[in-house]
């Protein structure tokens, strides 16, 4: 009898355990968001001019973005809470649970694929290089034997190293210290996507950005690697889909960029 009893009690834990399983792996995101009446978004704080603090304030294309996606999902574009990242932590903390998505300058690539599903792209961008005003740098290939200074995490370092195989990287945590970089003749280039050298070219006019592209980029909204975020970026996608449709994106382009071609290449 006693053995009856023991066996019926590791029958009903299955039971449960699996049960529990099951209402977690169809658990939806995007029904989840809407209970709790808050988009949480990671998005970047140094990137002038997706995400930035200036005066106090938070600001950019990507909170632009964000704000939009909010009151697409929520009806309301306030109810977001926004999450500083990193290229080195956004993915841990996209993963970790402590962000729905992403929207931070992330680049959509084979290898991010394997951890992240992304959205369709929002922009596109392409890796430049800003170098000093009057230095001899004319191309690309000028830099082999260079310091040039990247943001460890992004797709700098691999494209650079394909033009330039014998560059000198000196690596950093994140976009303002690698300008500090700059400033502080540390390195004689920066190598980033253009639009976010574009925001260092504005505040600081001795500074120039080469008028080569070595790839092309789109940017993706980035969400969980799971089921249950399905319906989430396929919400995503057909806001992004009607933005562009109805010229916002280019709008926003035109708000935060503007005169982004001159910029790049003066």
């Amino acid at each position: 009898m006693f053995k009856k009893i023991i066996l019926c009690l590791i029958m009903f834990s299955t039971l449960f355990l699996c049960g529990c399983g099951a209402k977690k792996e169809n658990s939806d995101q995007l029904s989840e968001i809407k209970k709790r009446g808050e988009l949480i978004v990671g998005v970047k704080y140094d990137s002038k001019p997706f995400g930035y603090i200036e005066n106090g304030k938070l600001q950019g294309y990507d909170i632009d973005i964000a704000h939009l996606l909010a009151k697409r999902i929520l009806g309301n574009e306030n109810l977001v809470r926004f999450v500083e990242v990193t290229p080195s932590n956004r993915i841990s903390k996209l993963n970790s649970g402590e962000v729905d998505m992403l929207v931070a300058t992330m680049t959509v690539t084979p290898s991010r694929q394997e951890v992240v599903d992304f959205s369709v792209p929002y922009f596109y961008a392409g890796q430049a290089v800003m170098i000093r005003r009057g230095t001899s740098i004319k191309t690309i290939g000028d830099l082999n034997g260079r310091r040039v200074v990247i943001v460890l995490g992004t797709t700098g370092e691999t494209s650079l190293r394909y033009f330039a195989p014998e560059v000198i990287l000196q690596g950093y945590r994140s976009y303002k210290e690698a300008f500090a970089g700059m400033l502080n003749n540390r390195a004689e280039a920066m190598s980033a996507d253009d639009a976010i050298l574009a925001g260092f070219v504005m505040d600081h006019p001795e500074f120039m950005i080469l008028p080569q592209r070595y790839t092309q980029e789109g940017y993706g909204v980035a969400f969980r690697k799971d089921a249950a975020a399905a319906s989430l970026r396929y919400e995503v996608n057909n806001a992004i889909g009607e933005l562009r449709k109805k010229g916002h994106l280019n709008y926003l382009k035109s708000l935060w960029l503007p005169q982004s071609s001159d910029n790049f290449k003066k």
